[in-house]
């Protein structure tokens, strides 16, 4: 029994280890294969499978052709509407724009006295007060002048009427029969009672509109001047808060390029009008003066004013002296013109208001076909704005420098700002 039992136990001894060996083989196998289960087969469901889109016949071509139409035509829309609402309301856009470009030349003065301890509200008054000193001195001076030499400016304009006419005769074949009808013609139509009336009422009601503009301006004038800070601070918040600091940037670019322009225009039509008056002077030319201020008003007005005041300043010259002076005054017209385009405003403008010509010629059609006059004399100086705003928001600045910071209100603790 014992052997038995030791063979039993041996038996049992020598099996036990195989045992084991499959219990554990067969443990490691099951925590092996629950290791693997999740990575093997996952329970996340298999995505739908996307209908097929319907063939339309449209190509992609097409498509992208049409997506860029039809956003081309909503900022065509929008443009439209924004200009036609400005022409709408013109009697109000234009002053405030002629403040806006006064403000930019002015502001050194007011700058200037409040450095002498004066307040900004008075220095700002006395800016104004002084402009209109100096404008209403100019019209009065070329008033004066007119009156006092208007029975030899008649006499000249008939003479020079005369050679008009001769000329005519001579060179397009008119007889004097002609020429009296057509005057006759040109007396009628102005003289007619419809046309008449029509033009005084026309007259009036724009006499009208420029002395509320011109008051207008004025305020804004003042106001500008005043706390053009804190009116920009508030336009400033109309924004969103993460737009507010390239806002606030791109208006201060637009400003400096402004301010520029403005300075170095009323720089080139200084000379301007000085060396075309001294050159009139010169040569004897009656309302040398009246000259000198038409040729400085021209001036604001790239390329077309430079030309229409050269050809009244000839034209004067043609009546008042005949065509050898005539030419002479053209020679001198033409030089002054050329030492300003190429010495003058290369130098006063530099890179900052640099603007292409052709960007300069259809901003000045596109401004007189909007506004006449007045959207002439803004054109260039709106489409300087424009190109600063524009490179400085692609970051693409000629003369890159740090925005000033916005000075902070003071916060109110009953009220939350979005």
């Amino acid at each position: 029994m014992s052997e038995s039992g030791r063979d039993e136990t041996g038996q049992h001894d020598q099996q036990s280890p195989v045992a084991d060996n499959e219990v554990l083989e067969s443990s490691s196998e099951s925590v092996a294969e629950a290791a693997v289960e999740p990575s093997v087969e996952p329970s996340v469901e298999e995505p739908a499978p996307r209908t097929a889109k319907a063939d339309r016949g449209v190509t992609p071509g097409m498509e992208i052709a049409s997506a860029w139409a039809w956003r081309f035509l909503v900022i065509v829309a929008a443009v439209g509407v924004i200009g036609y609402g400005m022409r709408y309301l013109s009697e109000v856009v234009v002053p405030v724009t002629v403040g806006v470009l006064l403000t930019a030349l002015l502001i050194p003065v007011t700058t200037g006295l409040q450095k002498l301890r004066l307040p900004r509200g008075p220095a700002a008054g006395i800016t104004v007060i002084a402009t209109i000193v100096v404008i209403a001195g100019l019209l009065t001076l070329v008033g004066t002048q007119i009156a006092g030499q208007f029975e030899d400016l008649s006499d000249q304009v008939g003479e020079g009427v005369q050679k008009l006419r001769d000329l005519a005769r001579i060179n397009f074949g008119l007889t004097d029969a002609d020429i009296t009808n057509l005057f006759k013609q040109l007396q009628d139509q102005i003289t007619s009672g419809g046309a008449l009336g029509q033009q005084a009422a026309a007259v009036g009601t724009t006499a009208t509109h420029a002395v509320a503009g011109l008051f207008i301006a004025l305020f804004c004038l003042f106001f500008f001047l005043y706390q053009g800070e804190q009116i920009w601070s508030w336009l400033i918040r109309l924004f969103p808060r993460r737009a507010r600091d390239k806002a606030d940037s791109s208006g201060r670019k637009a400003w400096v390029s402004l301010t520029a322009f403005v300075r170095a225009t009323v720089v080139v039509a200084a000379v301007d009008a000085i060396g075309i008056s001294l050159g009139a002077a010169i040569l004897g030319l009656p309302l040398v003066s009246a000259i000198g201020i038409l040729v400085f008003v021209g001036a604001f007005i790239p390329v077309v004013g430079a030309l229409l005041s050269g050809a009244v300043a000839v034209l004067v010259a043609l009546v008042a002296k005949g065509p050898v002076i005539a030419i002479i005054m053209l020679a001198v017209v033409i030089g002054v013109q050329q030492l300003e385009s190429h010495v003058l405003q290369p130098f006063l403008l530099g890179r900052a208001v640099r603007v292409h010509p052709l960007a300069i010629i259809l901003s000045i059609a596109t401004g007189v076909v909007v506004a006449g006059i007045v959207g002439a004399l803004v054109a260039v100086p709106t489409a300087a704005v424009l190109n600063a705003i524009v490179n400085h928001l692609a970051g693409h600045d000629v003369d890159p420098e740090p925005p000033r910071p916005l000075p902070r209100r003071r916060a109110h603790p009953a009220t939350t700002e979005d």
